[in-house]
Parts: C-alpha cells; structure tokens; sequence
C-alpha cells in the first residue's frame, strides 16, 4: 500500500459516506490522509457523529443542515459523489454553483454515466468515473478511473495519487466500467458466496458449523493472499494443489462436468446486462 506523501494536501469532499465511500475514505486515512483535510457529509446527525469519533474527519449532517453539501464543496480539491446512482445528478446539480472551477469530482456510483455528471456541472469540470470494491478499506482494493471529457492526463493522475493508497488503480475506457464491476465490483460478494457454499458443504460433511464456517472463511483468505503475490497466476496455483487422480482433482472434474465456469460467467453477464438496464433507467426516455 502505497502513502500519502503530498506536498500540497487535497482537500476533500465525501459526499454520501456509505459502505463504498468509507471503505476509500478509510484505506486512505490508514495511509496518511490527514483527517483535518476531509469533510464527509451523510443524512443523519448520528451518522455523522459516528464518523467524527471513528476516524477523525468533520462531517455533516444534510438532514439538518440543508446547506451541508455546498459547504463541503466550497474549498475542495477533490469531491467524491458517493450517494446512490439515484441521487448522484441530482446531488450534482445542488453542488454545481458552488464547485471551485479546478475541483476534480469523482463518482464512485454504479450504473451513472459521465455525461449524465458533466450534463449537470458547469462545462469544462473535470469528472471521472470510478468503480472502487469494499477491500479498498483495508488498501487492498481494485479501483477503476474512467475520464470525462474535462480530465486530462493530469488530473488522471490526481486521482490515480489519491486513490492508490485504497489499492490498485487501473485506467479504462468508460464502456468497460461495467464489465470490470461485474468481476471486481461485485466479485467480493463471489468470494463470500464460495466461502458461504464451502461451510455449507463441510456441515454436510459431518463438521460442526462453527469450524466449517471459520476453515471455509480461512482458507478462501489465505488464498486470496497467495494470489495477490507479485506473478501469481490463480490457474498456476490450482494446479498447484492438484495432483493427478487426488481428491481434488476429483472435485475439479466434479465443478466441471457442473458448469462452475460457465455459471460464473452467466452470473457475470447478469451483474453487467442489470448495470445497463440501471443506466438506462436513469437516463430516462430519449430526449427526456
């Protein structure tokens, strides 16, 4: 995990600090943000109390402070759109006249395209599109930046600077955003599900549940560790563990003649073909 070594600090703007936001905001302060350089912004006073005693940062409460948003945004280098994909236009356009003219905004929404974003901020604000997943919070994550049409290489490299601490950073092309949520996005739920299926399957097996659950939840994270070694290939790895007519080569064969893979896929296509549809919702009828 890389640190946050800034001459200058960014100043930055969380709006919306949910699950996702916080688990950047979080891989960022364990990497050196300042919290004095962060204010976050969320519905409820409570929740905003929460997030002043954990990490430090200042933040505010919409709901009783109707101008929390734009208070947020005045100074900020860096705001980062984090409410649901329904609100995000909506919160574009309540901070829009407020925006300083270089502030970088980044979306971490699903299924909010960039010209939706652009199409509520004055012409010519830098946007980008960011697909983050949950282990950002521990600087282990996959994050996505995709460029709008204001987002020159520098300020790619802003945000790549910024977000690095969270975990890997890759560059794509905006009509890629969904394809890469379908796999990394969503891809920890897939790991959990595995973990799930194989405690499932050790109770089945005659172990109590308590063990299944802490050796499936074990072993899926001392593999993910392994795979996450510099030149680790998972199909390497497999093979690794497979010796020729074992035991698990008999549950590999077993996983085959099932369909895992082409199931994995299908269930990949339906994460991206329902990240369509969502965009498609939001956007509206043509020329609405």
């Amino acid at each position: 995990m890389s640190s946050m070594t800034t001459t200058s600090p960014q100043r930055i703007a969380f709006l919306g600090c949910g699950s996702m936001n916080e688990s950047i905001l979080a891989g960022l302060l364990a990497a050196g943000l300042d919290p004095a350089q962060v204010t976050a912004t969320v519905r409820r006073a409570e929740r905003a109390r929460e997030l002043e005693e954990r990490h430090g940062v200042r933040a505010l409460a919409t709901g009783e402070d109707d101008g929390a948003n734009i208070a947020a945004v005045r100074d900020a280098d860096v705001v980062v759109l984090g409410v649901k994909p329904v609100g995000v236009v909506a919160l574009a356009r309540e901070i829009a006249s407020a925006l300083p003219p270089s502030a970088v905004v980044l979306s971490v929404a699903a299924a909010v395209s960039l010209a939706m974003i652009e199409d509520a901020l004055p012409q010519g604000q830098p946007v980008i599109r960011s697909m983050p997943n949950t282990p950002s919070r521990l600087g282990r994550g996959v994050l996505s930046i995709s460029a709008g049409s204001s987002a020159g290489p520098k300020t790619m490299e802003r945000a790549r600077a910024l977000l690095e601490p969270a975990g890997t950073v890759v560059e794509i092309p905006e009509d890629q955003v969904d394809a890469l949520s379908a796999v990394s996005g969503s891809g920890p739920a897939y790991a959990f599900y595995l973990a799930e299926a194989m405690a499932s399957a050790g109770v089945d097996l005659g172990l109590a549940p308590e063990l299944s659950a802490q050796i499936a939840r074990e072993t899926v994270a001392g593999a993910g560790f392994m795979l996450a070694e510099r030149g680790a290939d998972a199909a390497v790895l497999r093979k690794a563990v497979t010796s020729p007519n074992g035991t698990t080569q008999s549950a590999i064969e077993a996983f085959d003649e099932l369909g895992l893979p082409g199931i994995i896929t299908d269930g990949a296509r339906a994460a991206t073909a329902r990240a369509a549809e969502i965009t498609r919702e939001l956007a509206g009828p043509p020329g609405s």
